[in-house]
């Protein structure tokens, strides 16, 4: 088990950069109306920043920079959550392949 946890840290650190970066994203856009959540995205978008050189240090570019990408799922899902906005089935597709991409880039036996 801790074998493969270690292997797929990597991975995992990015993807919660990813999450950290698309969470600070939003803080900024709340932002415009509210400046202390400028801040507090600053400090979102830091933590993922650290987390993102940390996996770079951990696993191979071309297998862990493309799970940044999956801050567009997150983005998705905080634009539905708390912006109003529409998640159309044309969005719900898109991110569904961006995934099936991001799965077969970062796969490796």
């Amino acid at each position: 088990m801790e074998q493969i946890t270690s292997r797929h840290l990597g991975k995992l650190l990015m993807i919660f950069s990813a999450f950290c970066t698309a969470t600070g994203q939003l803080f900024w856009k709340w932002g415009v109306h509210h400046i202390l959540y400028v801040g507090v995205g600053f400090v979102f978008y830091g933590v993922g920043a650290l987390l993102m050189i940390k996996s770079l240090s951990m696993e191979k570019l071309s297998v862990a920079y493309p799970l940044m990408s999956s801050s567009y799922i997150f983005a998705l899902i905080y634009g539905g959550l708390f912006l109003n906005e529409a998640i159309t089935l044309q969005k719900g597709m898109a991110v569904l392949l961006l995934m099936l991409g991001v799965g077969l880039i970062s796969y490796e036996k």
